[in-house]
């Protein structure tokens, strides 16, 4: 009996040797996964100071379990329990990509039905506020960071309209990117509208592999522009098309891989 009692001890401590800690994530990883917001905008969190991990607060690089207490704006993060769901909207201009609104401004998440709004949806790179066009509405932070992440290289292409005409001769200052506020622009491809129509010097077609924020308007003003319209008509595989302005379509498998393509 002695002896048995020692073997289950022994077999116990080797379990408890072998058994491996819960693997630690980076904590945007974790709040993304938790389907409150993107990795990107949860990194911004974290740079604002507003995650704390066990009663500290979260440095960039930080890293944690999902058992860990994490807080995000002073509230617990809790697990996505949700299926994943995935929207592509047609964003109309005057309505704002965010969850809430200090000052009372109509959202994204104002625009779809009562059963999506309770649902944790946000957005998978944004449009400003001026800004229309295709929009990915989802829960699932890891296809979101795919979508939004540059290294994945998923076209997003934009049509645009300037307050003047634009000389050729300034495509390649747009295509070698500029500095601006602690950030590298650039775009990967600038297309002259057909020579037909009136204004057609003003308008352009404009790729872009990543999104950051006002990243089209930004690369324009660094270089004399002023945008006055600018749609996004495809992202990925995903082309606007049969939507109207405030509609959204429901994503399946296949549209998904279409959007990462």
């Amino acid at each position: 009996m002695l002896l048995s009692s020692n073997i289950d001890s022994s077999l116990m401590h080797w379990l408890k040797f072998r058994m491996p800690e819960e693997e630690k994530q980076r904590i945007q990883k974790i709040i993304a996964q938790a389907g409150l917001c993107s990795r990107r905008e949860a990194e911004r969190f974290i740079e604002d100071g507003r995650v704390r991990v066990n009663g500290k607060i979260a440095q960039l690089g930080d890293k944690a379990t999902v058992k860990d207490a994490i807080f995000v704006n002073n509230k617990p993060l809790r697990p996505n329990t949700e299926a994943p769901v995935t929207l592509l909207m047609n964003k109309p201009k005057g309505v704002l990509c965010t969850n809430a609104d200090p000052h009372g401004g109509r959202t994204v998440f104002d625009i779809l039905p009562p059963d999506l709004q309770k649902k944790r949806l946000f957005c998978a790179g944004r449009l400003d506020k001026d800004s229309e066009g295709l929009l990915v509405l989802t829960n699932d932070g890891d296809l979101a960071h795919r979508l939004t992440h540059p290294s994945t290289e998923i076209v997003k292409r934009y049509r645009v309209v300037l307050h003047r005409d634009f000389q050729k001769e300034d495509i390649p200052k747009l295509l070698e990117g500029v500095q601006d506020e602690g950030d590298f622009l650039k775009a990967e491809k600038v297309i002259p509208a057909p020579v037909s129509g009136e204004g057609h010097l003003r308008r352009l077609e404009v790729h872009l592999h990543h999104g950051k924020k006002r990243e089209v308007r930004r690369l324009f003003e660094a270089n004399r522009y002023f945008v006055k319209k600018l749609v996004r008509v495809q992202i990925g595989g995903c082309i606007l098309k049969n939507i109207p302005k405030g509609g959204f379509k429901i994503l399946g498998k296949k549209d998904i891989e279409r959007l990462l393509a």
